[in-house]
Order: structure tokens, then sequence, then C-alpha cells
């Protein structure tokens, strides 16, 4: 039992530190507004991987074979919002290029209920999310896991998630991360939008 919770450990650790959709979230909050709006931002992300955890254990891969269409809508749905978030990045980075004041782009969430269901929607809408807790998480989960171990993963999977997203979080809020976003502004949040909208491009395409 020690050995299965170390490896779900490892691997999820392992999968957590892969730059995907939810790092690049927190990082940018946290560069452009401040640790407290990344912190809520953190706060939705774990609770997206709340629901991820309980319906992989509920038998999500099982669910996703049988019902091919759920699937597709899953994917579809998910790479939309991701393609918006591109955009909306964007936008930011074009109009400081332009000179044109942006103090609260809405990518940028200016409030902290803003920031958490933008990061729970983003973690739903993470192809890396969808792939990892479909296939590879669910294959330490089979028949033969009790429910005390299954709640005990589950609360694994939560407690690391907020652990790694914390540390990120508190690392692009340093002051001199702040600065230098300042003079980087439009190059990362176009890097960022670019990345967005090829994971959802990639999303949709690949269901």
């Amino acid at each position: 039992m020690l050995m299965l919770f170390l490896t779900v450990a490892l691997v999820h650790i392992v999968a957590l530190m892969s730059p995907g959709p939810d790092f690049f979230f927190v990082s940018q909050t946290a560069v452009s507004r401040s640790r407290k709006e990344a912190m809520m931002g953190v706060l939705g992300i774990t609770m997206g991987v709340m629901v991820w955890a309980a319906v992989a254990l509920l038998g999500l891969n099982l669910i996703l074979a049988k019902m091919a269409w759920l699937h597709n809508i899953i994917m579809v749905g998910g790479g939309l919002y991701l393609c918006w978030m591109g955009y909306q990045m964007l936008r930011s980075a074009l109009k400081k290029e332009e000179g044109v004041a942006a103090p609260e782009p809405k990518v940028e969430l200016a409030t902290g209920g803003r920031s958490f269901v933008r990061g729970l929607l983003t973690n739903l809408a993470n192809p890396k999310a969808i792939i990892y807790f479909g296939s590879v998480f669910s294959l330490f989960v089979g028949d033969d896991v009790g429910a005390g171990a299954r709640w005990g993963i589950f609360l694994l999977i939560v407690v690391e998630t907020f652990a790694w997203f914390t540390v990120v979080a508190s690392l692009f809020a340093l002051p001199s991360m702040r600065r230098g976003y300042q003079r980087l502004a439009k190059w990362i949040d176009g890097f960022a939008g670019a990345l967005f909208a090829g994971f959802g491009i990639h999303l949709i395409i690949s269901r």
C-alpha cells in the first residue's frame, strides 16, 4: 500500500511540474497581479483537480470508453475555452504594444472571485487533466484498491496539487519576477496567449 502511495505521489508531481495551462495561468496571474490573486486561482485549480480525481476514482476511463460523445464534448468545450483565454491574452499583449492603456485586462482578473472561477475552468478544460486522469491515473485505482486507499489517494492528489501551485504562485509573485514582467509584459502575454490558443486547437483537432 505504501508503494502505491509513493508511486502515485511521484507520478502526480511529475505531471504537475510539466508546464501546461494551469502552470501558465498561476504564474501569469502571480506576476501580473498579486500573490493573493494567484492563490485564489490555485484554489480554483485544486477544486478542479478534486473533481477530476473523484470522477477518475469512480471510473472515468470506463465512462469515456463507453460514451465517446461525452469525451468529444469535453475535448471541444475545453479547447474552445482555452482558445478564448489565449485570445484575451493576445489582445492584452497587442494593447501593450500599441501603447493603449489597459490597466485591468480581463485575462489578468481584477478580483479574487474571478480568479477562482478562471482557475477552476482552466483546470477543467486542461487537456493534460483529461488525458492524465482518464488514462494514467486510472491505472493506479483498479478494482483491487479499497475504499480507504482511494480516499487516501484522493487526499494525496489534492494536497500535492495545492502545495505545488502555492510554490509557483509564491515564486512568481516575488518583486524581482514582477519587475521582470513589467519590462517584458507584452512578450510574456503574447507567448502565454499563443500557448493557450495552441493548447485549445490541439485539444479540438486531437479528439
